[in-house]
């Protein structure tokens, strides 16, 4: 069983909710080991579809533990997947969604920004307050954020560390919809609920295609082959989604 982190299963979806609400769900070496593992395995699962990451208590994390850190803790064997296994985690095509309730500073926000979707709630703060304790965002944070909001907000943020709302955030982009306070993960669950409703292998495909394609100019990435493509254009699904429609009634995705 999992020590620092809880998963659940529900149906095709799993949910996996930090547990170390006492350091606001910072995050050391072994917790972060046990996410890699969460993660290796959802990746793994043919009925698992999509993720939600969230935190326990009044916040989603805080980072990494720094008093860990300052107090001697074993700093070795980060998992090669990155913060939370999911920072430097560029396989993985099946969709993760951020639950943020609170608190997402440093390694937290850079987590939720490896994410696919942001639900926050109207409390949540975010903010890479690395140059503030002469280090910096390295896990995804100085890269992911000018991606995801244009060069100029993202060096606001990058170089002054300050706090931005969730307010705020959904409107420099990188949320995608502010829920009120408690509410972060249903309202996620909403989401993943309109995913679920659609066939698998052509979200994976989808994601897959959008984030490679961003490396790309446009008419390399809409010519370029994509093996989930590739792999819905075989799948039974490809046939039964038209298939479906043609008959109106809901479709029976198979994801194989």
């Amino acid at each position: 069983m999992p020590e620092f982190c809880k998963t659940e299963r529900e149906g095709h979806l799993l949910v996996v909710t930090l547990q170390r609400p006492d350091v606001l769900n910072a995050l050391h070496p072994p917790a972060n080991r046990e996410l890699a593992q969460v993660f290796d395995d959802f990746a793994a699962d043919p009925e698992l579809w999509v993720a939600i990451l969230t935190g326990a208590g009044r916040g989603f994390c805080a980072g990494n533990d720094l008093k860990h850190q300052a107090t001697g803790g074993d700093m070795s064997g980060q998992p090669a997947t990155g913060f939370a296994g999911l920072t430097n985690r560029a396989d993985l095509v099946k969709p993760v969604i951020a639950a943020v309730n609170g608190v997402a500073m440093g390694g937290g926000f850079e987590i939720a920004l490896a994410c696919d979707l942001i639900v926050a709630s109207e409390d949540a703060t975010f903010a890479l307050p690395e140059p503030r304790v002469g280090l910096a965002a390295l896990a995804g944070g100085v890269h992911r954020l000018p991606r995801q909001i244009g060069l100029k907000q993202a060096m606001g943020m990058l170089l002054t560390g300050r706090r931005v709302s969730a307010e705020e955030g959904q409107r420099l982009g990188f949320v995608n919809e502010v829920v009120p306070k408690g509410e972060a993960l249903a309202g996620a669950k909403r989401w993943a609920a309109q995913i679920l409703e659609c066939a698998p292998l052509s979200v994976r495909a989808s994601k897959q295609a959008a984030y490679q394609g961003l490396e790309l100019g446009l008419g390399e990435a809409m010519s370029r082959p994509y093996d989930e493509l590739r792999r819905l254009v075989k799948s039974e699904d490809f046939i039964e989604g038209p298939k479906a429609f043609a008959e109106k009634r809901p479709p029976r995705w198979k994801a194989r």
